[in-house]
């Protein structure tokens, strides 16, 4: 068959270690437009784990990358410079073409070829799966970009400039598009059960009805503030009709330490540019890590040597990456490890939806502090860590029950924030322009009034104090396609953010 791939090989590293029957032979075109790729050749069984790989590959990798800047997890280290341009916010149309290109001309495009391909054959199971991963990816890519093609998207040589949709249109056509595939009969003799194959929920039907689920609550309280009415009136028939949330990682997770088939954020950044030592600590989050004691410190961080000079902790103020302090060359680095998962929804993920849901539904009923509970325990036992003590009475992360909704809220995305340190940190970015938490601070972390885990405008940022909310359209898709919409400043805020 012929599928395309990113132009990194890290994206490599799943088919050739999860399916090594899967033949990958093209690279990416770039004089091809990226939102009509060609149709590729092939069945499902070979194809979803190239384009779950695909997915995998963008989110856990570059885009995690720019997630953890923007979210405050890292900063660029002050003896290299491979991410300045994300920690200054002085990304271009050109910045991230790549992973536009790959997101449409690689999984989108592999998504629906396989949707189409399993409606003909009646293998819901597939079909599902399809859908589900093509609303996770188009959904961040909306967060992302806030205009995407959708609905003219994917009709090869019968549309070469399909237009871009507003967000909210493709949010609620992906919405519905999950909803038609959670209605099929599952029990047909037609389905699939491949455990292999599908590297997410290794087969699970059960599994992929509650990642449907999970996604659609998670788009429902995207738009909250935006269309609370419609938000709402969703998330009340999702429990209104009792359906299943996840419990377990929807993740790649099948990865070893040898080159192409790693983590790809290790991929990309410890093993593409061979140094370990780009991404330091964020004082905003080590500070709040050590104000707690939380022993996910020592998880997310490491020395930068296996001989440091000094063994204490040292974090760098965000975006402050032309220092000359003496100590920079032994400021902590990012932790990246070759086996870490990719998580498209975590466990603790879905339990933190489902508190703030809870919250908003039902106030002040224990449901939501039970289920806020089993996030952050969920949270710490991601990290081979014990959460217990902290969610217990009087514990440094105990639910505000007395509290305001304001204060329960921003409890439930501090506490998620802090969880999706490594190849979830896209998500962490969203929450914090969707929420505002957690809160910006009023100084820069340098100063003595600076509270630790508050957000700082990055030291040498570009964008006069205001803090980036989305990509920029991508140039090289200005070029096939005339209907790209006006250039808009990162600055400019997506069509759910309100706040």
């Amino acid at each position: 068959m012929k599928k395309r791939f990113l132009f990194k090989s890290t994206i490599l590293l799943s088919t050739a270690l999860l399916l090594s029957t899967t033949s990958c032979q093209d690279f990416l075109d770039v004089n091809k437009d990226p939102s009509n790729p060609e149709v590729s050749e092939g069945q499902p069984v070979s194809i979803f784990p190239a384009a779950v790989a695909s997915t995998g590959g963008t989110i856990g990798a570059q885009y995690a990358i720019l997630g953890g800047i923007w979210s405050q997890h890292w900063t660029q280290a002050a003896t290299s410079n491979q991410f300045k341009d994300i920690d200054s916010y002085n990304l271009t149309a050109s910045s991230l073409n790549n992973q536009f290109d790959e997101m449409y001309a690689g999984a989108l495009n592999d998504y629906q070829f396989i949707i189409k391909k399993s409606e003909a054959s009646q293998d819901w199971f597939y079909f599902l799966a399809a859908t589900v991963m093509k609303a996770y990816t188009l959904q961040v890519m909306v967060d992302l970009y806030d205009k995407v093609p959708y609905s003219q998207a994917f009709q090869g040589l019968d549309n070469l400039t399909p237009a871009y949709d507003d967000g909210d249109k493709v949010y609620a056509g992906l919405i519905a598009e999950i909803d038609n595939a959670l209605q099929k009969d599952f029990t047909a003799a037609s389905n699939s059960t491949p455990a292999g194959p599908d590297i997410v929920l290794s087969g699970s039907v059960d599994n992929w009805k509650r990642f449907a689920n999970t996604l659609k609550l998670k788009m429902y309280l995207r738009m909250i503030n935006v269309k609370p009415a419609e938000a709402l009136a969703g998330i009340n028939k999702l429990y209104t009709d009792k359906v299943n949330f996840l419990e377990v990682d929807a993740a790649m997770k099948n990865f070893q330490d040898s080159p192409d088939k790693s983590n790809p954020l290790f991929e990309f950044n410890n093993r593409r540019l061979n140094t370990s030592l780009n991404l330091r600590a964020s004082k905003t989050m080590m500070s709040w890590l050590q104000a707690n004691n939380d022993p996910r410190l020592s998880v997310y961080y490491k020395f930068p040597s296996t001989k440091p000079a000094t063994t204490t902790w040292i974090p760098l103020d965000q975006g402050n990456f032309n220092t000359t302090q003496a100590d920079r060359t032994n400021v902590s680095v990012a932790n990246i490890l070759p086996l870490a998962p990719v998580y498209f929804i975590s466990a603790s993920e879905s339990f933190f939806l489902q508190a703030e849901a809870l919250e908003r539904i039902t106030p002040n009923a224990p449901a939501a502090k039970s289920m806020y509970d089993k996030a952050v325990v969920a949270a710490f036992a991601q990290n081979s860590v014990d959460g217990t003590s902290f969610v217990a009475a009087g514990g440094k992360y105990a639910y505000p029950a007395a509290g305001t909704f304001e204060q329960k809220l921003e409890s439930i995305i501090t506490q998620k924030w802090a969880s999706m340190v490594g190849s979830h940190a896209l998500e962490a970015y969203f929450e914090k322009n969707r929420t505002g938490y957690p809160v910006t601070s009023s100084v820069y972390s340098d100063n003595a009034a600076y509270v630790p885990g508050q957000l700082v405008y990055p030291k040498e940022g570009i964008t006069g104090g205001v803090f980036p909310r989305r990509l920029i359209f991508s140039d090289r898709d200005r070029q096939r396609n005339p209907n790209v919409p006006a250039m808009v400043p990162l600055t400019t805020k997506v069509w759910w953010d309100v706040k």
